[in-house]
């Protein structure tokens, strides 16, 4: 099994993607162990001291002025992961709790938390050991840390709440520790606030999003050149050289894709035969456009993910020069502006996927298809309510677009008077991840038999083989009126699993 070592400078993308939904293990290397000890070594002498550190003799939040007694912290500890753990709502996604579990124990190898190197070891081993805290919807506003998701992790280390075992059964935390010989931790000063206090959910969903976009966008640029060669458009708008003047790196990319995957096809090149027309409509012609913009977004969301994994988020942070200072670090301002961002992004790509499939389905803008691709208009529906489908879709879509991060809630009795929501933008985010998907499989569903219905001219090669691969899905081709649902659900799988890409990639190489 792939071993990630995480180290005092961060982790990468492929780390997170690898211990969230690939169960890697997790070393903390001797480097790591170090910088524990020494951080650690500060706030032992600062709790020493009479004088109040916050975080470390104080209370939290609005009741960070009452100085605390050394025998009192121990409990204060506890008390803070116990009270914070106020998670509500269903649980969320296996792979988002082990991303979020991982990536704060990213923070706390950085030496800059003050965590003793022995409760690191732990967050490893819950994590290797297939143990994943029951962690709720609702609790996080995105600042001083995704509190409530980290407090319901913090709690399993303790030994307390509930947690799912490696056989996906809920049990007492503190019964699979046990079954897997791992001791409880007994928490020291600062070491309940530094479990907590990150952006380490809207983080983790922000680098699983981006991969599964990755994929999308690839899958989009398919969709809309088999939209294309079924609606006898032409490629010529494709052309490297239009898109050359306007020099936008994601726009370049999808027309390349698209114009790879339309290499060799007798479909494209008719919008002059029986009923000529000048241009494609916008959702044909200007596909590389949109999902181009769409492209260069995730560049920008894929920069700030970037730094952010390169970041020790936490406050008090422990500085190399052996300060312990307060600072905002904590405010998921960064990642909630691009998960926001993303979210626009996918709905104006299925919204231009969805103005495809409907042009396909009406006998007057479909140049020659029968209504609704149906086998015998009238008697037959075909897909018309599979566009319905889609178009529901795309309403929920742009209802998700809605930005979370230009809300603020105070809360902490006005200390925490301006929050990000930006566990809310990521939550909102996976949502749209998954219909993003879905409507992309209704414009393959349609796309595909309409191509099968333009008899006596061939695909390209690359669409052939993925209209081959679909159909070998158990994505059934052009006949009478079906019960649609299975194959809109085969279709859902073929995409969201990435075979559509890997079929056309047979033929094209890597796309971009």
């Amino acid at each position: 099994m792939h071993t990630v070592v995480v180290g005092t400078s961060g982790v990468t993308a492929s780390d997170v993607l690898a211990v969230a939904r690939d169960g890697a293990r997790i070393e903390l290397s001797g480097e790591a162990v170090a910088a524990l000890a020494a951080a650690r070594g500060i706030v032992d002498a600062l709790a020493a001291r009479p004088e109040p550190v916050y975080g470390v003799s104080t209370g939290f939040g609005a009741l960070a002025t009452r100085h605390i007694s050394p025998e009192l912290r121990a409990r204060l500890q506890r008390n803070i992961v116990r009270s914070h753990a106020a998670g509500m709502g269903p649980r969320v996604e296996r792979e988002v709790v082990r991303a979020l579990m991982f990536l704060r124990l990213k923070t706390v190898c950085s030496g800059r938390t003050g965590v003793r190197p022995e409760v690191a070891q732990t967050m490893a081993d819950v994590l290797n050991a297939g143990i994943t805290p029951v962690v709720h919807e609702y609790g996080s506003l995105g600042c001083s840390g995704d509190l409530a998701p980290l407090s319901h992790c913090a709690l399993t280390l303790m030994g307390e709440g509930d947690a799912e075992g490696p056989d996906g059964a809920v049990r007492p935390a503190g019964e699979l520790l046990a079954e897997h010989g791992i001791a409880p931790v007994e928490l020291r000063e600062k070491e309940g606030l530094a479990l907590l206090n990150g952006t380490d959910g809207m983080l983790g969903m922000l680098v699983m999003a981006l991969a599964d976009l990755d994929m999308l966008y690839k899958s989009a640029d398919i969709t809309a050149a088999l939209s294309l060669e079924a609606l006898l458009g032409t490629d010529k708008v494709l052309a490297p050289e239009l898109h050359a003047i306007r020099p936008h790196p994601g726009q370049g990319a999808s027309a390349a894709n698209m114009l790879a995957v339309l290499e060799g096809s007798e479909l494209t090149g008719h919008h002059q035969d029986d009923a000529p027309r000048v241009q494609d409509a916008y959702s044909v012609r200007c596909a590389p456009q949109v999902a181009g913009a769409g492209r260069d977004t995730m560049a920008h969301a894929r920069l700030v993910a970037e730094r952010e994994l390169a970041s020790a988020v936490d406050n008090p942070v422990v500085l190399p020069d052996g300060r312990v200072e307060s600072n905002g670090n904590f405010h998921g301002a960064p990642v909630a502006y691009v998960l926001d961002f993303l979210a626009i992004a996918v709905a104006d790509l299925a919204s231009i996927a969805e103005r495809r499939t409907d042009r396909l389905l009406d006998k007057n803008r479909s140049h020659g298809l029968p209504p609704f691709l149906a086998d015998d208009a009238g008697v037959d529906s075909g897909l018309m309510i599979a566009q319905y489908t889609q178009a529901a879709l795309v309403s929920e879509l742009k209802r998700l677009a809605v930005p979370a991060s230009a809300d603020s809630i105070p809360s902490s009795a006005m200390q925490e008077d301006h929050v990000s929501m930006g566990w809310s933008a990521a939550r909102k985010l996976r949502t749209a991840v998954d219909n993003l998907t879905r409507v992309l499989a209704v414009e393959l569903y349609a796309a595909s038999r309409a191509v099968e219905l333009r008899e006596g001219l061939s695909p390209a090669p690359a669409t052939q083989a993925a209209i081959t691969a679909v159909r070998k899905a158990g994505v059934e081709g052009p006949g009478p009126d079906r019960f649609l649902a299975p194959d809109l659900a085969a279709a859902d799988a073929f995409v969201r699993e990435g075979r559509l890409v890997e079929a056309v990639e047979t033929v094209t190489g890597p796309l971009r």
